[in-house]
């Protein structure tokens, strides 16, 4: 597949990355040169320094015989007029473009991306998704990442495992024949930084961190079983009050279930005047999150949570660490930099968001070929979740789980036939029109894509 990257920045790269590892023909355009070289000189893409969204710069780039164009540039507007003209000079077929300010989001303008007016097919807002990924990690508060799969009745979450765990150093295969009745399965294990795909042989150790596939109706139970009890709360303190911060704080306001108590901490004055025009109920602090001062005067040391949500990596790990040792029950930062997840449990902090891979995964959902439903990128480009349909023709209709020769480093989290979700066992037949999770090591990607027999045709 031919794809034009437009947008050389961190998300870029990112999709750049994925899909040149997967062999598809990439050329990235920016404005920046150093960037562009950067890319080309470490990726097997091509690259264009120039405008993305002029005729000529895009017709360098090959847009004449293009599958896709993905915009992720720092402007909306920019992106906007890339998709316009690949489109109306172009005629390319698939038009993503990434969208970050909340007015052009507004469901009352949703025709204006119709093909008459501005024709984008897939709209990316990545400060909507990472408040919806914030909202998410608050509803379990013991774990340090969580996706929902399966139409919202499954979910990945990772957690951390310490040597309270009454199932340490039990092999995975006795774990299954423990619970027989447990809809969930170990997907994934980090030990000591590396991140790998068990064998039922494994066991789980003190400090390991893993990666469990399980049904929402049995999470509790689930986490239960690895030592851990959710507790929710409703006193919240949120660092940040950019686009993130606001939308999250929006959220919480929302929740008629649990009358929340949210208190926002916002440096710039500007920032924090329109998000106390914006919320109701939130109380809002101008100044520094950094200022032990103005944590103590927000009552961290009885806060259930704080979450820090600004844009800069640096200032959210430090405000996080000093609201945990002030006493807060729990910190989550935003976390651009992957180079830095090494950090996060030595200085406390309990979750982390990486709004670039919540982004990246969000694209590729909408970029991969076939009856892909949903990717979701674990930690640095490590490993992917990938929901797909089983395809008539597909090599795995007609064949039990046990029967397929699945690569090394590749595990099936679930099978979901019409509305029942059956979490993978040896026994279990794929079907045409099933949904299937596939846990596997990004190494690969392209043989677990193969095998679920894809093609532009879907395009």
């Amino acid at each position: 597949m031919k794809v034009i990257v437009c947008g050389a920045g961190q998300v870029g790269a990112q999709i750049a990355n994925h899909l040149s590892l997967e062999k598809n023909d990439i050329t990235v355009i920016d404005s920046n040169s150093d960037l562009v070289s950067q890319l080309t000189n470490t990726l097997d893409i091509s690259g264009i320094t120039g405008c993305a969204s002029h005729p000529d710069v895009l017709e360098s780039a090959g847009a004449r015989d293009c599958d896709m164009v993905i915009a992720t540039t720092q402007s909306d507007e920019t992106n906007m007029i890339i998709c316009q003209v690949s489109h109306s000079v172009f005629t390319i077929p698939r038009k993503i473009a990434r969208i970050r300010s909340q007015s052009y989001l507004e469901i009352n303008y949703s025709d204006l991306y119709q093909s008459e007016h501005l024709p984008i097919d897939v709209i990316i807002s990545p400060e909507k998704e990472v408040a919806e990924a914030v909202i998410s990690r608050l509803e379990i508060p013991c774990a340090f990442e969580i996706e929902t799969f399966l139409g919202g009745k499954a979910q990945l979450i990772g957690i951390s495992i310490d040597s309270s765990c009454p199932v340490i150093n039990t092999p995975l295969r006795q774990l299954s024949q423990l619970f027989v009745d447990l809809n969930a399965i170990v997907l994934g294990i980090r030990r000591n930084t590396k991140l790998f795909v068990p064998d039922p042989d494994d066991q789980i150790f003190g400090e390991d961190q893993i990666y469990i596939f399980t049904t929402l109706e049995d999470r509790i139970r689930t986490l239960e079983i690895f030592g851990k009890v959710i507790k929710k709360g409703n006193r919240f303190i949120i660092v940040g009050g950019g686009n993130v911060g606001l939308t999250v704080a929006k959220k919480l306001e929302e929740n008629k279930q649990n009358k929340v108590h949210c208190k926002l901490i916002e440096l710039n004055r500007k920032k924090a005047e329109l998000a106390a025009d914006s919320l109701e109920r939130t109380v809002i602090l101008h100044g520094d999150g950094l200022d032990l001062n103005l944590l103590e005067e927000a009552n961290v040391s009885q806060a259930n949570a704080l979450l820090a949500l600004t844009d800069d990596d640096k200032t959210n790990l430090l405000t996080c660490t000093r609201a945990k040792t002030s006493g807060c029950e729990l910190v989550l930062s935003l976390v651009n930099d992957s180079s830095l997840n090494s950090l996060l449990k030595p200085m406390g902090i309990d979750a982390y968001i990486n709004p670039r891979s919540t982004t990246v995964s969000s694209i590729l959902r909408h970029v991969r070929h076939g009856r892909i439903r949903a990717v979701y990128t674990i930690g640095d480009a490590e490993a992917e979740l990938i929901e797909a349909q089983v395809l008539g023709t597909s090599s795995l209709a007609g064949k039990t789980l046990k029967d397929i020769d699945w690569p090394e480093g590749v595990l099936v989290g679930a099978v979901m036939k019409g509305n029942d979700i059956n979490i993978a066992k040896s026994n279990i037949v794929l079907d045409e029109g099933d949904i299937i999770t596939v846990f596997y090591n990004s190494k690969v990607v392209n043989k677990v894509e193969k095998m679920l027999e894809v093609g532009i045709n879907f395009f």
